[in-house]
């Protein structure tokens, strides 16, 4: 996936969250859901941006599952 068309994800994502937590029902599920798909996305993009700037090839980028982008801070 190029950095354009995950950009275009990220953007979709986000106008999906702002959506769901504008309604009068919120469907914590799906915004759970989208968040962690976000955080999915915006990690494989800073991969592939670091890739480049060390020189190596930003296709062997992978996104990573959800328990490790959620807590690799920890």
């Amino acid at each position: 996936m190029a950095d354009e068309e995950l950009l275009d994800r990220i953007r979709t994502l986000v106008d999906e969250e702002h959506v769901l937590r504008a309604a009068d029902e919120l469907d914590e599920e799906r915004i759970v859901h989208v968040e962690q798909t976000l955080d999915q996305c915006w990690d494989l993009l800073r991969q592939r941006r670091a890739r480049r700037e060390f020189g190596e090839d930003d296709a062997d980028a992978k996104m990573r599952d959800v328990r490790t982008v959620e807590h690799y801070r920890q």
